[in-house]
């Protein structure tokens, strides 16, 4: 289905460097042999730009804030895997709100820190909004389970493999909110918004809050639920408001 969000929500770690040969005037197809030159005296620069065999030309963005974009596609591993992919390939993940983006990456966030038995620390993380369109396919069912990834790999190499933009499915984390998972740089609209900055903490065994830099408190994580409304008064009988007119 043709999906056209005018913003969609991000969160990603605030530990990654734009990359000059993504924001400048270079034409995205001369980016390999611009990437070869340059590694002659700096070899550290293909390890920035990742393998930029896995976009086409034709479906690299190129500007301002465009390595924010790029390197979701190019630095891969079948070491980190996700919902809709093996790892060997990348796959731009955004919601239809703050709040998917904001659960979606707290459930990773507690992954890794539960994985690797952390201790309490805190994380940097940065909101990036911006206007995302493409030809996305749904979901099914069984791509939605909370934790097997399985079957949402298998659909989504044979999606991908047949042509599609990506999927679109109802948040597993939030699922009051919508999320998109793109597979290709050009379905997302440049430039890329940095919006707030957080810092997550996880204390030993889960994430229980986030501050919003520049704020002064802490949020709880998850939200405490709301207080219950108070029951509202029982209304009074006919017969007893005429009662009490005639006794006056």
């Amino acid at each position: 289905m043709t999906t056209k969000w005018p913003i969609s929500y991000r969160i990603i770690r605030s530990i990654y460097p734009p990359v000059a040969i993504f924001e400048d005037i270079s034409a995205p197809e001369d980016w390999e042999s611009l990437t070869a030159a340059e590694a002659r005296w700096n070899p550290a620069i293909r390890d920035l730009v990742g393998n930029l065999a896995l976009v086409p030309p034709n479906r690299r963005v190129a500007g301002p804030t465009a390595s924010l974009v790029m390197g979701a596609f190019t630095h891969v591993s079948p070491a980190r895997t996700s919902r809709f992919s093996d790892g060997t390939y990348g796959v731009w993940y955004c919601g239809d709100r703050f709040e998917v983006a904001l659960a979606e990456t707290a459930y990773h966030f507690e992954r890794f820190s539960r994985a690797t038995n952390e201790r309490a620390y805190d994380a940097d993380y940065s909101e990036l909004t911006a206007a995302i369109h493409g030809e996305l396919a749904a979901a099914p069912a069984d791509c939605l389970a909370p934790d097997d990834w399985t079957p949402g790999q298998k659909f989504g190499a044979k999606i991908r493999a047949d042509g599609a933009d990506g999927v679109l499915y109802p948040s597993v984390r939030y699922p009051a909110g919508l999320a998109a998972a793109l597979f290709w740089p050009d379905c997302v609209s440049l430039p890329i918004r940095q919006e707030k900055q957080f810092r997550y903490h996880w204390d030993g065994e889960k994430m229980n809050r986030y501050l919003v830099h520049g704020g002064r408190e802490w949020v709880s994580y998850p939200a405490p639920p709301a207080a219950p409304r108070p029951d509202p008064p029982p209304a009074r009988s006919e017969a007893k408001n005429r009662s009490r007119q005639g006794s006056h």
